[in-house]
């Protein structure tokens, strides 16, 4: 199985798969695909890596929430008139991550990755229904294809090189419209970047956000 990481350094990239995946270092193969430097105003560097391992880190089902989890998610798919295989890929106690093997992963996934996020909705509401108050921070993940990985890297590889350009031209700009995980994404990393501030535009699930050069502010 592939999936893909970044972060400031190698070294963090790979941290990250770690934890991610559960594995020992010894168990997967590393290959960069990119190092960056970014900025002139402000300096960022970024390296991705893409990981190799087998797919046996799936995890068997430990209770029969889980097995109830995994066949929802599947019967939602079947419903769509399309197979899938759903397994768990990460168990924490803050979170489920469930990964969907489909040939039909476009389809799933959909525009900027809808139809997935409607999926994870139903199984959250639907897992709601077993959680007591004390589990009440679990949170289901689903995924095909490392897609949100993906999906997160570039809306924060585009939000900085948006920044980059504000810090620039002295302007403001706005980004595509994201739901509000991915924007709480570009506020955070744009946080970090001195010369612009962030905020949100527009109505619905679905905003805008407007990247802003400081001194126009003051």
């Amino acid at each position: 199985m592939i999936k893909e990481f970044a972060g400031k350094s190698e070294k963090e990239a790979i941290e990250k798969a770690v934890n991610e995946l559960g594995l020992k270092r010894d168990e997967f193969d590393v290959e960069i695909l990119e190092t960056e430097n970014r900025g002139f105003l402000f300096k960022k560097s970024s390296v991705k890596i893409r990981i190799h391992y087998s797919g046996n880190n799936n995890k068997i089902p430990s209770s029969d929430f889980e097995e109830s989890i995994i066949k929802f998610t599947n019967n939602i798919i079947k419903k769509m008139g399309y197979n899938s295989t759903v397994s768990i890929v990460e168990r924490t106690e803050t979170r489920l991550m469930l990964d969907i093997v489909t040939d039909d992963s476009a389809i799933i996934i959909g525009k900027r990755g809808k139809n997935l996020d409607a999926i994870q909705l139903l199984v959250n509401v639907y897992a709601g229904k077993f959680i007591n108050k004390d589990e009440s921070s679990l949170r289901i993940i689903i995924d095909v294809e490392n897609y949100r990985t993906r999906r997160e890297d570039n809306i924060i590889r585009s939000a900085l090189k948006t920044a980059e350009i504000v810090s620039s031209t002295k302007s403001s700009r706005l980004l595509e419209p994201l739901n509000p995980f991915e924007r709480r994404l570009v506020h955070s990393a744009l946080n970090e970047v001195d010369d612009v501030i962030t905020q949100s535009e527009g109505d619905g699930t679905f905003k805008r956000i407007r990247v802003i050069y400081k001194g126009s502010r003051s």
